[in-house]
């Protein structure tokens, strides 16, 4: 059969460079590993295997909390870190779904800590399971919402596809500078905007061009760039990425972090590290020669509004106000005084009563990334009500260790485990325990001063393919190997987490 009548998969566009894009809207945002796997191929479940692990992450942390004498633990807050620890456990082993185990973590502490009589409401008030729920209604749950809107909105009119093809234009035909616009859209676009879907997005609108390279160290570097841009592009705002949104809800009782505020912590460490992966990277394509667009078919298949679904000139624009009007509220909120999430409900409403989101829109939203942040937000509420995060925090501070110290070591760790499970359930585990040890040694100046840094290192880990899922969409381009991720992914993490940790100390002993 010739090779021009090769049928592929719906979902998949081809490209000259020899290998298959996913189509950005068939891509799950949800940061979990077997999602990750699925995607490269390397997954196949078992029912058996993942009872054996979901048996035995129960049974290690009932051991872990139950079997050894814990002085001062009180017992809600042992039963709180079963919970935890089992929690943790299913999120590293991927024995079921990460939103079943968000559902799972909301469910246990309903019917353990929240039921009447139960270990945390022995005196039988029954309201107080409603704690553990309250988290689906809290403002970052409709921040992240809006968000998702946004997104959904930018996509379907063709509008990202769109200012993406237009600034590459503007390149010329420097490869170095077509590096730095490539990596900076994505960057800026992945603020915003599902980096998975930016990814995917650029690497598509990239085909041609990397087609046309003749070093294929060149087009590694162009892929990697694209890829690991995605990644730092989250940690510029609070919807970049669910680990910032997490911290900031778990902060908002003791340090309140609202949109502009975040961009101040988040930006220059990440435009620091973008900036260095770029002069690093752009020796490799230096270089290199190629051109844009090789032939008619590939030009129509990267034009901007190549869209199976065409939506009418005035949507895109009717997107592109509202979306300069949002963010441009979320920035000056300072000024006005509106809440953050409050200024999320424009889009949301808009949008919706435009016809600009449709019902179908609605449901093709990433639901699982909303269910996995508000299990995590209301595990906090679990952690912190049940005295597990104080007496955690309490064992820490018989540690001879300083605050600068023990913030890189909860930043280091956040990045290991970041990199081998959902950035989001890392976080989810992490994050309360490390404000709770911030809290009790210098009140919610410090416990910022743990949170955001190791917010910002979970978008910093990126050693494996599997590690974000950018990392797994450039994989999958096929001119990526595993090895290629590890060196430069483990200099950026190095890097970041000394360097989030400094600034982010360093912008609150100035604002306070």
């Amino acid at each position: 059969m010739p090779e021009q009548e090769e049928e592929h998969a719906p979902g998949e566009s081809r490209h000259s460079l020899g290998f298959r894009f996913p189509v950005p809207h068939l891509i799950s945002r949800a940061d979990t590993r077997a999602e990750y796997r699925r995607i490269l191929g390397h997954l196949e479940f078992h029912s058996g295997l993942a009872l054996l692990k979901f048996i035995l992450c129960l049974a290690a942390a009932t051991g872990i909390a139950f079997l050894p004498n814990y002085i001062g633990l009180e017992p809600a807050a042992r039963w709180t870190l079963g919970i935890v620890l089992f929690c943790g456990l299913l999120w590293m082993t991927e024995a079921i779904p990460a939103f079943a185990v968000a559902l799972l973590a909301i469910g246990l502490q309903i019917m353990i800590l929240g039921q009447p009589g139960g270990v945390m409401n022995p005196e039988g008030d029954s309201s107080a399971w409603q704690k553990f729920v309250q988290p689906w209604a809290s403002p970052s749950m409709w921040l992240f919402f809006g968000g998702f809107i946004l997104a959904k909105a930018s996509s379907r009119t063709g509008l990202d596809r769109s200012l993406a093809g237009n600034l590459l234009r503007l390149a010329g035909a420097k490869p170095e500078r077509v590096l730095l616009v490539a990596m900076g859209t994505t960057f800026v676009f992945s603020m915003f905007l599902s980096n998975t879907a930016t990814a995917a997005m650029m690497l598509a609108i990239l085909g041609p061009m990397l087609g046309s390279m003749k070093a294929v160290g060149a087009a590694k570097a162009m892929i990697l760039g694209v890829a690991f841009s995605a990644n730092l592009g989250g940690m510029g705002t609070i919807i970049g990425t669910p680990p910032n949104a997490i911290a900031s809800g778990l902060l908002s009782d003791v340090y309140n972090i609202d949109f502009l505020t975040w961009m101040l912590f988040g930006l220059p460490p990440a435009i620091i590290l973008m900036i260095g992966l770029w002069w690093v990277l752009s020796k490799q394509v230096r270089l290199a020669s190629f051109q844009l667009q090789d032939s008619e078919e590939d030009q129509n298949a990267t034009r901007p509004d190549a869209r199976t679904d065409h939506a009418p000139r005035w949507q895109r624009w009717t997107v592109l106000a509202i979306f300069v009007v949002t963010i441009g509220l979320w920035l000056s909120g300072s000024w006005h005084g509106i809440p953050t999430a409050v200024v999320s409900f424009i889009p949301i409403v808009l949008f919706s009563i435009t016809g600009v989101i449709r019902a179908q829109d609605i449901r093709t939203l990433d639901w699982d990334i909303l269910i996995l942040l508000a299990g995590g937000l209301s595990l906090g509420v679990g952690v912190s009500e049940s005295g597990l995060a104080q007496w955690i925090a309490g064992q820490l501070s018989s540690l001879d260790v300083s605050p600068w110290a023990m913030g890189m070591i909860f930043g280091m760790l956040t990045l290991l485990l970041s990199n081998f499970m959902s950035n989001t359930a890392a976080s989810n585990i992490l994050i309360p325990i490390g404000i709770a040890a911030g809290a009790a040694s210098g009140g919610g100046v410090e416990a910022a001063a743990f949170a955001v840094p190791m917010a910002l290192c979970a978008s910093a880990a990126m050693c494996l393919p599997i590690s974000t899922p950018p990392n797994a969409i450039a994989y999958a381009s096929g001119q990526i190997r595993s090895k290629d991720f590890l060196i430069p992914g483990a200099i950026i993490g190095l890097i970041a987490v000394p360097l989030a940790t400094f600034w982010c100390r360093l912008l609150l002993s100035w604002i306070g």
